[in-house]
């Protein structure tokens, strides 16, 4: 089978550094901190914090083979390159490339959610489920007209509105633990390990805040020089990220107690605002909420139709038109909001983070295995770093499933017949081209080129 490359010359080159950074950060700072430091607090308690600091460290170990793999063959649609040069054109590569484009799809809803929570909570209106969805709805419909305007209209807003949103969370932390103190709300008391395992489910929600990097791998093929910045624009978002993390737990955190924390969930930013920064601080803080989530989802629309568009190209999943114009990166933006918008109006934003966290979790594991087991070589990757990547998201996974098994055991239900299922119509896909059929085992075939 061929190999294709869907990115035309003129995309290469049209995403610069900061351009990379911007979007990187859009979707992690999106979905990190607006719709999962309730969920986070929840599981960690006071030691919130902490699970970021975690799941920066191991996202960073993670982000060593995409960086890696990236250097070496820099490609929009990245995660599906690394994962066919690793396992072949077979099940594996196509099931869990799939399982990676699920998660980000997932992150589109959930973050979509996140918006619509906060553009209702001055209507006191955010439990409403029915307007929830539409303004969901409403968001994802923007950032595919956006995104049908091209990179360049991506690329540029993403800039502009990381830029307010960044600057806006910072101002809001420094001003709550100012005016709060570090002595009050979660901190107010002795701070101490309750709970090992929750701590260590926790992060799994920190690691899918973190996951925005992956943005930057599926776009690498359009960074301006990518085998040197696609690892420079991965570690700086990861920084920018963990850092403003930080000022938001512990400005969260000082303004609310754990229940407090838990009590808002979906909009704690906002619950803390208004105790430590008053009326104008909850109306600021619901502005920056917004402008956060929109950008996270353009962003999220953009690399995922990446991703689909090179499946298909690589004719690792099947593609029809359903009697549409355009090409096939056109097609697959459609499909991306659609498959987005059924699930913001089908799961809360509980079971929509612990479905991504579960796939995604999946997906890392096996491309660690697959560039230990067949490219650490050829890339002059460290074997220790993989395998320690691969253990750290080994732990946290059985960590976060143990936990979900005694408060909502149906999302793993739902998550094994979802991974089975992909599996098993890969499979049944791939069995009917010929050219896949040595593959199909799950063995590697010579990776290609």
């Amino acid at each position: 089978m061929e190999q294709h490359s869907h990115t035309d010359s003129s995309e290469k080159g049209s995403i610069s550094l900061a351009g990379g950074v911007a979007m990187g950060t859009g979707v992690m700072i999106g979905a990190g901190i607006f719709a999962l430091t309730g969920q986070i607090a929840e599981l960690a308690g006071p030691l919130f914090p902490l699970s970021f600091v975690a799941g920066a460290i191991v996202t960073s170990l993670a982000a060593y083979s995409y960086i890696k793999m990236s250097n070496a063959w820099p490609s929009s649609g990245g995660i599906a390159m690394i994962l066919q040069k690793a396992y072949g054109p077979g099940t594996v590569a196509a099931s869990a490339s799939l399982l990676m484009a699920l998660s980000m799809v997932i992150n589109e809803s959930l973050v979509a959610r996140t918006f619509a929570t906060y553009a209702l909570r001055p209507f006191e209106a955010d439990g409403n489920g029915l307007l929830v969805s539409a303004l969901a709805l409403g968001l994802i419909g923007f950032a595919y007209l956006v995104n049908a305007s091209g990179n360049r209209s991506v690329s540029w807003l993403s800039l502009v509105m990381s830029a307010v949103k960044v600057g806006g969370i910072v101002l809001f932390a420094v001003a709550a633990m100012w005016t709060s103190g570090l002595g009050d709300g979660a901190f107010a008391g002795p701070i101490r390990l309750t709970n090992g395992e929750a701590l260590l489910a926790s992060v799994a929600f920190s690691i899918l805040a973190f996951k925005g990097f992956t943005t930057i791998t599926n776009s690498g093929g359009e960074i301006v020089d990518p085998h040197r910045n696609v690892g420079r624009t991965i570690m700086i978002s990861i920084a920018i990220c963990v850092a403003v993390y930080l000022l938001v737990a512990f400005g969260v955190g000082a303004s609310l107690t754990i229940p407090e924390i838990v009590a808002a969930r979906d909009t704690s930013l906002a619950a803390a605002a208004r105790p430590a920064l008053g009326e104008l601080g909850f109306y600021f803080t619901i502005v920056i909420a917004l402008s956060a989530t929109m950008s996270g989802v353009i962003a999220s629309v953009f690399a995922v139709s990446r991703m689909l568009t090179m499946l298909t190209e690589m004719e690792m999943i099947p593609h029809s038109h359903f009697g549409m114009s355009g090409g096939i990166r056109s097609h697959m933006l459609v499909y991306t909001v659609v498959i987005a918008g059924t699930l913001a109006v089908l799961f809360d934003l509980s079971r929509i983070a612990s479905l991504g966290a579960i796939f995604y979790l999946v997906m890392d594991m096996l491309v660690h295995w697959g560039v230990w087991r067949h490219l650490r070589n050829e890339i002059d990757a460290k074997s220790w770093i993989l395998l320690t990547a691969l253990a750290a998201d080994a732990v946290v996974l059985i960590a976060f499933a143990s936990i979900k098994l005694a408060s909502d055991p149906m999302i793993l239900v739902i998550a094994a017949v979802l991974i089975g299922a992909v599996f098993l119509a890969e499979r049944i896909y791939l069995s009917r081209k010929p050219e896949a059929r040595a593959s199909n085992d799950g063995g590697r075939e010579e990776p290609l080129r």
